[in-house]
């Protein structure tokens, strides 16, 4: 998603001591983020640059390396490369879609949380991503008015012990494992420590995009809490499983967390049966099971990714007859104001 300025991650991580950083930070802060470079990496037309650069203006660039080695040089259409190449329609207006299109600045009772389900919560545990996707619902988020620090964190947790019928709590983000370790290990202590709270749910990118973050440190904390752990990963296609990823999922389901995946239906990513079927299987092979798919979120400079809903039902009815239920993922979309994912 959007990437913040370095005095607002300065503050996000403060009073964490100077050390040599992991090798997936390196790995983060070596990521593509110009866009020229990116249609230069991969061979592309040099016709594909002035709306790659229009489109970077509104919402930047941001490449792993690792996931740049999934794509097919020269391919405009590769599938993962859809996914977060800019293009000049970002820049187009389109009728209804808006720049909150969820409504999510209704539902922020405190400083990085918002409450719109019962009985769980989202924190906003990292302003940024490794991978900026095109079509992020939140790529115009207010993260400087939702980044707390640690001081901050304690009144944000308020809320929660303050509840006693909340029992879930969400990290999200950006993408809450592009924080430190040492920062997420302090955040899920605290969470750990009010009694009510069962469940700790991590929606992330990170595993998929550089796969070497989930590395002995996340592993040692995560595998500590007797919170149960609940890892939604989000991958739209099956050309993003690699063995690496294979590896680090296996790695998550030996700390003792249960795997699920929600992909978004792309036009020109994953928008055919063949597509959703593949992503299905590749997924299940590694040890994670299809969750949700949801239709695009209206959010402004993302309507060059939308399928019709009744296409969408019509692929989502020709996954039923090639495969058995528990691959099928449920087709939902996210409506402003109703108590859950409303299915299609």
């Amino acid at each position: 998603m959007i990437t913040r300025s370095p005095a607002l991650l300065q503050r996000h991580d403060e009073a964490e001591p100077l050390a040599p950083p992991p090798a997936w930070q390196a790995q983060l802060a070596g990521a593509i983020r110009d866009p020229a470079e990116l249609c230069r990496r991969l061979g592309l037309d040099e016709a594909w640059r002035p709306g790659a650069e229009a489109g970077h203006g509104l919402f930047e660039v941001r490449v792993p390396e690792a996931f740049l080695a999934r794509m097919r040089p020269g391919d405009p259409a590769d599938p993962l490369l859809r996914q977060v190449l800019p293009l000049g329609e970002e820049t187009r207006p389109a009728p209804g879609y808006v720049a909150d299109p969820l409504e999510e600045a209704d539902h922020t009772p405190a400083r990085g949380l918002i409450h719109k389900y019962a009985g769980r919560v989202l924190l906003i545990a990292s302003p940024t991503c490794a991978v900026n996707c095109r079509y992020c619902f939140r790529r115009h988020f207010p993260y400087g008015d939702n980044s707390p620090s640690r001081a901050q964190w304690e009144a944000t947790l308020e809320h929660l012990r303050g509840d006693p019928t909340i029992v879930e709590a969400i990290l999200s983000g950006g993408d809450p494992l592009a924080a430190s370790d040492r920062r997420l290990a302090w955040l899920v202590a605290r969470l750990e420590a009010i009694p009510h709270l069962r469940r700790l749910r991590i929606h992330t990118r990170l595993p998929v995009v550089i796969p070497e973050r989930i590395d002995a440190a996340l592993l040692d904390w995560l595998g500590a809490t007797r919170l149960q752990k609940v890892i939604v990963l989000h991958i739209n296609h099956a050309n993003e499983i690699d063995d690496a990823v294979i590896a680090a999922c296996e790695r998550l389901k030996a700390a003792g967390a249960t795997l699920l995946n929600q992909s978004v239906l792309l036009r020109g990513v994953n928008d055919s049966a063949d597509a959703l079927a593949a992503l299905s299987e590749r997924l299940f092979a590694a040890g994670v099971l299809p969750y949700y798919l949801h239709v695009l979120d209206p959010v402004a400079g993302a309507a060059h990714f939308d399928v019709p809903d009744e296409a969408a039902r019509e692929l989502v009815a020709g996954l039923r007859e090639r495969l058995p239920g528990f691959l099928v993922p449920r087709l939902v979309r996210e409506i402003p104001g109703e108590g859950s994912k409303t299915p299609l």
